[in-house]
């Protein structure tokens, strides 16, 4: 009895103790159901502050998508001017090019110095563009193009694609065209007023604008008239207009109005130290010895630039002024640039254009080489007054302002045919050469040339001939 409830004693903790266990195992304590009564409140509270805010965003994504969709049908460029724009025979056209060069603050004019015109062509016909109008007016607009955008590759450019190369102005800048922007279209004809860029064109890649003009949106219904627009071109800031080259050239002008001719640059004080500071002098010299001019241009100026220079030089305006230089049994009559007009030796005329022989013609170029030496006491005349000269005149300045020069040709030994051919293209002196009588080649096709020396003040020939042996050649 006494060991039975020894070992009961002993056993008895045991069995207490894994029914405490239990007992733990499945009762949860007092402050974790407290925790979680808490926990699942605020995570209600959570939700419940939480559902207006989540329903709001849900809605306004759900917008958003829905308003992208609907765009994409019924605004998308891409989409419509697919569906709506197709070629179109109609196109804005500007009458005439642009005077160029242009610069900031200056007003932009066509090629004639007129306001610029912008007519409606039609090219319904074989392709061909002809003049056309509309039954009532049209709003138009001015806008500036990237110079990159070329209409050549692609003539049915779209308006999207249009637009897409439209060029404002740079941050903080005004606007990059101002004036008389929006226009009116009457009987297929508008004319632009006062515009003016007031930037230039060296900020963008291609460094060039184009002046364009568009049908103002919602002008026209229901047809497509598509854009025109002038060649591209760069805009100068203004300061430059004070230094640019002058189309024509004047006589008087300084010579840095000439092509590759800078002011102050190495060839302007070159000819200046010669005494050569115009347009006339400077063609002078080239007419009676283009090689001394070249050797006094140097080296600097190539072939190419020389062409440039005298091409750009021979459109010069010459006038109606004559020259007349008299001697005991002659009288000479140039043109303002030493051309010779006509001659008459010991009461025997010649012409520019007359054939005559090696003496005489050697001896007429003596005189014109005197007479350039003595050019500030020759006298002058208008040739308006003789109605013979002034034909002549008039002849050789058309002749001359259609002058070709070749590069390859300059101080080239080259037959007297060719150089007849080029005369008669520069409306001077005609005549029938004899390479034996020129030691000097023509250069650049100029009629004189001098196997004598010349110095700024003498003048000599490579021959003298009297007047009775002239007579008898003749």
């Amino acid at each position: 009895m006494t060991k039975r409830l020894f070992n009961d004693s002993e056993r008895e903790p045991d069995k207490s103790d894994d029914k405490r266990m239990r007992n733990n195992a499945t009762r949860p304590s007092f402050a974790s159901v407290i925790g979680e009564v808490v926990m699942s409140k605020n995570i209600e509270n959570l939700f419940t502050a939480m559902e207006p805010l989540l329903k709001r965003v849900v809605g306004e994504e759900v917008e958003r998508v829905l308003r992208q969709w609907s765009c994409s049908f019924t605004r998308s460029p891409s989409l419509r001017l697919q569906a709506m724009e197709q070629p179109s025979s109609l196109q804005l056209w500007f009458s005439k090019r642009l005077s160029l060069p242009i610069f900031t603050s200056s007003r932009i004019i066509d090629i004639d110095e007129n306001p610029i015109n912008i007519v409606l062509m039609d090219k319904s016909n074989n392709n061909q563009m002809v003049p056309t109008t509309l039954p009532h007016a049209i709003k138009l607009e001015l806008v500036v193009l990237d110079g990159d955008f070329s209409p050549s590759g692609n003539e049915d450019w779209t308006s999207d694609e249009f637009n897409r190369h439209i060029v404002k102005e740079r941050k903080g800048k005004r606007p990059l065209i101002s004036g008389e922007l929006n226009l009116i279209m009457r009987d297929g004809v508008a004319s632009t007023g006062d515009i003016e860029f007031t930037d230039n064109s060296s900020w963008i890649r291609c460094r060039k604008f184009r002046v364009a003009v568009r049908v103002a949106p919602g002008s026209v219904q229901g047809v497509r008239i598509r854009e025109g627009m002038t060649e591209a071109f760069v805009v100068k800031d203004h300061r430059g207009e004070l230094y640019k080259k002058h189309h024509p050239p004047m006589l008087h002008d300084e010579l840095w109005r000439l092509e590759k001719i800078g002011k102050d640059g190495s060839f302007h004080r070159k000819l200046s130290f010669h005494g050569i500071k115009t347009v006339q002098e400077f063609l002078k010299l080239a007419v009676v010895d283009t090689p001394k001019l070249r050797h006094i241009l140097g080296m600097g100026m190539s072939d190419k630039m020389w062409e440039v220079t005298i091409k750009h030089a021979m459109t010069c305006d010459l006038g109606s002024k004559l020259y007349i230089y008299r001697g005991p049994q002659f009288t000479v009559f140039l043109d303002p640039i030493c051309k010779l007009i006509r001659a008459e030796v010991n009461g025997q005329t010649f012409f520019n254009r007359d054939p005559m022989s090696h003496l005489n013609k050697s001896y007429i170029d003596k005189l014109v080489k005197e007479a350039y030496v003595r050019w500030h006491s020759l006298e002058e005349i208008d040739g308006v007054l003789n109605d013979n000269i002034a034909v002549l005149t008039q002849g050789d300045q058309t002749a001359a302002s259609a002058v070709t020069y070749q590069q390859n040709q300059y101080y080239s030994d080259k037959s007297a045919s060719f150089v007849a051919n080029n005369n008669t293209q520069m409306g001077c002196c005609d005549w029938s050469l004899n390479q034996a009588y020129s030691p000097a080649p023509f250069a650049n096709a100029f009629p004189f040339s001098f196997s004598g020396s010349q110095t700024d003040g003498t003048a000599s020939g490579s021959s003298s001939v009297d007047v009775d042996g002239a007579r008898r050649q003749n």
